[in-house]
């Protein structure tokens, strides 16, 4: 059984510091590594984040986190998941440091970094996206337009920064949606969406596995909110599982 959690730093390919944590595996042999990645205003210290961590950790993977940019103890300016491919890049140069089979596994906005990263990255074993938008579009809640408030306007992006730690870069490029992300992929997609997502809704999960380029996997979590809340540590769990038994029903025999 591995020790406890270490932070580290790791460096972008555009330059930017990240504070990263590593939870080891706690159950032998290591079946492989996981990059997890945080959603908007959410950090890998969080305890949401920390409780997926660890039930990866107890499953036998070492799980590699880290403060996206812009967030917390990382410098750069949060970009909404577009330069964020390259925090997940540098996540993922250091769990292949650990294994070769890596699996990537990110909620909302770290859902669309995962997905920007892996649709370049043919090598990553694959990719689970937690309450993961399809377009740009989000649904005319109170929700949704104070977040459309806080990220795209210049006294959002001062709130943002003073009472939730966010620094946002200004304006929005819109890159190319997760649809289309998703359509591009050469690795397995699994799929994790709360049916009760009042920010993203379920509709928008079932755009991207009927878009998806490899096989994909869909679970509607009845009674799940928004990203990494306690109702989806069983299915992302399973998520990963599924991947994995996939890359090993591929693997050439020795």
């Amino acid at each position: 059984m591995s020790g406890p959690s270490t932070t580290s730093q790791l460096r972008t390919s555009d330059g930017v510091a990240l504070l990263a944590r590593l939870w080891p595996a706690t159950a032998a042999p290591t079946r492989g590594a996981v990059v997890l990645v945080h959603g908007f205003s959410a950090g890998k210290d969080e305890p949401s984040v920390v409780a997926v961590a660890q039930r990866l950790a107890a499953l036998g993977f070492d799980v590699v986190g880290y403060d996206g940019r812009g967030h917390g103890g990382s410098g750069g300016r949060c970009t909404l998941g577009d330069r964020e491919r390259h925090d997940v890049a540098a996540a993922v140069e250091a769990a292949r440091a650990r294994a070769s089979r890596v699996v990537l596994v990110g909620a909302s906005m770290g859902a669309i970094a995962v997905l920007r990263h892996a649709a370049a990255d043919p090598d990553v074993s694959g990719v689970v996206a937690v309450s993961c938008p399809a377009r740009w579009r989000l649904p005319r809640t109170a929700r949704s337009l104070l977040a459309a408030g806080l990220t795209q306007t210049r006294p959002g992006r001062w709130l943002a920064a003073r009472h939730l730690d966010v620094r946002l870069a200004k304006g929005w490029s819109r890159p190319e949606p997760p649809v289309a992300l998703a359509a591009r992929l050469a690795v397995p997609l699994a799929l994790v969406h709360g049916a009760q997502d009042r920010f993203i809704p379920p509709a928008e999960a079932r755009v991207l596995a009927r878009a998806a380029g490899r096989p994909c996997r869909l679970a509607v979590v009845p009674g799940m909110g928004h990203a990494f809340e306690p109702l989806a540590l069983g299915p992302i769990a399973d998520a990963v599982e599924w991947v994995v038994a996939g890359v090993d029903r591929l693997a050439p025999a020795v």
